[in-house]
């Protein structure tokens, strides 16, 4: 099973399925968002969807309830196709560990959410990540994706591997290979056995081979959609790989485990 493990809600939804079709990927990881830009008709409106973008991956994300509308379109997205999308979601890093904790349990395990994610902790403040580790811990193997491109730093990651050794029950995804920093990335999930890459938006064709290389049991095929193209992402694996047991992990059979899809 081909499974593109990083992808968010688009409007309209059929969209979204006619890539996945094109790009011969059977199902998509599938998270909230607010910002649309797929909607977007003119650079003007892109730059409004983007100033949200900003605000979400900069950790302005506010509460729950300015996460209630996006949660919403994701629940419609998998009630329209559920054959097709494996939910995740993400949760406010603002509240308490106790409210953190909460959350979880209701929203993503009450849910029938496969995992939590993407998170988007404020440059410098990856720490806020770790009340969410621990919660994940309290239901099993539940994983957990962090926003790993810009603004995130190379402080961030390590903060991020740091948290993970903590918590070696709860597997741990850092997305879009690390952005700027994937060198160092490769570097810290190769080294930490819960931590896992995804490899979504990378700008340099060896990155994603070495990547696979280094790690081959615990990198995911990911294309970011819309800010990525699943033909796309899907392709660069298969180009820096051969067929093959390696391939097949890449392209959907780790995410598929991490997810309990199998």
């Amino acid at each position: 099973m081909i499974i593109d493990a990083h992808s968010h809600v688009h409007d309209p939804v059929g969209t979204h399925v006619g890539l996945l079709d094109e790009a011969g990927v059977d199902r998509a990881v599938l998270f909230a968002t607010r910002p649309h830009p797929e909607r977007a008709a003119d650079l003007a409106a892109l730059r409004r969807e983007m100033a949200v973008l900003d605000e979400a991956i900069g950790g302005r994300a506010g509460t729950v309830e300015g996460y209630r509308r996006a949660w919403a379109e994701l629940d419609a997205a998998l009630a329209a196709r559920p054959e097709r999308f494996i939910g995740f979601l993400s949760v406010p890093l603002d509240l308490g560990p106790e409210e953190i904790a909460a959350t979880v349990e209701r929203e993503v395990v009450g849910r029938g959410m496969h995992g939590i994610g993407e998170l988007t902790p404020p440059p410098g403040r990856a720490a806020l990540v770790e009340p969410v580790l621990r919660a994940a811990a309290d239901h099993g193997r539940l994983p957990v994706v962090v926003h790993g491109s810009a603004p995130t730093t190379a402080d961030d990651l390590r903060t991020l591997a740091a948290l993970a050794a903590r918590h070696p029950s709860v597997p741990l995804v850092v997305s879009q290979l690390g952005g700027a920093h994937w060198m160092e990335a490769v570097e810290l999930v190769r080294d930490t056995p819960n931590m896992y890459l995804e490899l979504s938006t990378a700008g340099i064709v060896f990155a994603v081979r070495l990547a696979i290389e280094e790690i081959p049991d615990r990198t995911l095929f990911g294309s970011d959609a819309p800010y990525g193209d699943p033909v796309l992402a899907r392709a660069l694996v298969e180009r820096v790989t051969r067929p093959g047991e390696v391939r097949d992990r890449v392209l959907g059979g780790t995410i598929a485990e991490l997810a309990g899809l199998c």
